[in-house]
């Protein structure tokens, strides 16, 4: 899916020269890095990968002859984020799109207390540093756009990966109050919550998905609704799962996502209980 000539010039027009990326190295991040040096927007990209960031980087440069940073950073430590801030403070960034991070699954009991620990600092605590200090730059200057990764597991509670659930509703609910308040000073904010998306998420936290979208369903769906509403569920599969989940009362909410994200991770209970 392409952006239009349109939808690329107000992109450059309204976010300026260049772009921050985090987790740009795979899945979403990849993706909405590749529309934005269509567009024409440089690069800041940022994720643990060097070689995906370089391999990245070498692409964009020569498919649409715009300027990438790259910068190697674990967004899990105050070390990296500082290393991501001290590395774009240079740059004329307009947009900040917050795309790092990962999740795990099955029971909460038997997950790693270290592993959940460092999902919270990744998904949560690096995002709101970067969005603070952008949110600061952007207002002084009366203009900027931030996109969150929020996800369709934010608006209820989610059995067998709760942990994870919880952080994406902090980010959903961060990019709601945010979207109001910065609204009077030029700067866009937008919570971006896709439903499954095949992108080596589920490899990480060991998960069988049979209904997926591809990150390419969903990058320009949500640079589209950038600057234009508060939240967007990208893809057709969000949509309708969303929908599908709206006349329910949360209770029954969540139980639906126990059934579906139970048989999810059934493979891994199986394997503990050996």
């Amino acid at each position: 899916m392409a952006l239009s000539t349109a939808e690329k010039n107000r992109l450059k027009n309204r976010y300026g020269s260049w772009a921050l990326i985090t987790g740009a190295s795979s899945g979403i991040g990849r993706e909405l890095a590749e529309r934005l040096a269509e567009a024409g927007l440089n690069l800041c990209i940022a994720a643990r990968r060097k070689d995906a960031l370089d391999a990245l980087a070498s692409s964009l440069r020569t498919q649409y002859r715009v300027e990438v940073l790259v910068v190697e950073a674990d967004l899990g430590t105050p070390e990296g984020i500082e290393h991501v801030l001290k590395s774009a403070q240079t740059l004329d960034i307009g947009l900040l799109v917050a795309s790092a991070g990962f999740g795990t699954s099955g029971l909460f009991v038997e997950n790693s207390i270290e592993e959940e620990q460092q999902m919270l600092a990744v998904n949560c605590t690096a995002l709101l540093a970067l969005t603070h200090h952008y949110s600061r730059k952007f207002k002084a200057r009366k203009k900027g756009g931030i996109i969150l990764l929020s996800s369709l597991v934010a608006f209820q509670g989610v059995p067998y990966s709760a942990n994870y659930a919880a952080t994406k509703a902090y980010v959903q609910s961060l990019a709601e109050g945010l979207y109001h308040e910065l609204k009077p000073f030029g700067v866009d904010i937008l919570a971006a919550a896709p439903g499954p998306v095949s992108s080596g998420f589920a490899d990480v936290a060991n998960m069988q998905m049979s209904m997926s979208l591809k990150p390419s369903d969903v990058g320009v769906p949500i640079l589209k609704a950038l600057g234009r509403t508060s939240t967007v569920l990208p893809g057709f599969l969000s949509k309708f799962l969303v929908y599908s989940l709206s006349t329910a009362p949360r209770w029954g909410k969540v139980r639906i996502m126990q059934l579906i994200m139970g048989g999810m991770t059934e493979h891994q209970r199986k394997e503990s209980s050996r």
